[in-house]
């Protein structure tokens, strides 16, 4: 249990606008359920010098970049100097942090992104966090939903974790590499600068410094 609490998988909060959500929990799933009130809080605070506000619980900073074709849907906060590429899909409950980057037809749902994340190619990201500076590879995906429907566990090898939540898709720690054309099942939780195969599908808990080659085979960065 005490790798997957959000001060083994996020070295520095102050890489995230909502760093007082992640000192409030001590799991990263538990903070899944209260993204859209935190946007619509910390939006309110914030600098009209810094950010626009063009809807309603829309902010995009100034310094940000946003193509013509990209669709955002509030709450949403877009953080500086980020990038939205063309038809980019954000469908609301998402924050976006400094410097991150949403590519090509990627699609953001309830999320939060730390600073100088990127997800620049035909990525799903639902219901997840992404650590500062972690990657997910073109056509990496989080699966969100189980197949059943029934409600997300966290697996480790010691234990199952109940969540009694219906969504979650992956909680990646910091500098995370995801492959190209990987799944994260439902409930994944990859540890700090890990790195996963291109093609994998990952399910349960992979510990910090790992290289993730197939399921079973997992060895520690030297």
């Amino acid at each position: 249990m005490k790798q997957l609490r959000n001060k083994e998988l996020f070295n520095d909060y102050t890489q995230t606008i909502a760093k007082d959500l992640f000192e409030a929990y001590e799991y990263p799933w538990e903070i899944l359920p209260h993204i859209s009130e935190t946007i619509l809080k910390i939006g309110e605070t914030l600098s009209v010098d810094e950010y626009d506000h063009p809807e309603e619980n829309i902010w995009i900073a100034k310094s940000a970049t946003v193509a013509p074709t990209a669709y955002i849907h509030g709450p949403a906060i877009i953080g500086k100097e980020a990038e939205i590429r063309h038809c980019a899909f954000i469908r609301g409950n998402a924050i976006v942090g400094e410097g991150a980057v949403v590519g090509n037809s990627t699609e953001l749902k309830n999320v939060i992104l730390f600073n100088k994340v990127q997800v620049p190619h035909y990525n799903y990201v639902g219901d997840s966090i992404l650590g500062f500076k972690s990657h997910m590879g073109a056509g990496s995906i989080t699966s969100n939903v189980k197949s059943d429907k029934t409600l997300v566990e966290i697996k480790t090898k010691e234990c199952k974790i109940q969540t009694g939540l219906k969504k979650i898709g992956a909680i990646l720690g910091d500098y995370v590499e995801v492959g190209c054309g990987t799944i994260l099942n439902p409930g994944s939780v990859v540890g700090s600068h890990t790195n996963i195969y291109p093609l994998s599908m990952v399910r349960g808990f992979v510990e910090k410094n790992s290289i993730y080659k197939k399921h079973g085979e997992i060895i520690e960065k030297e």
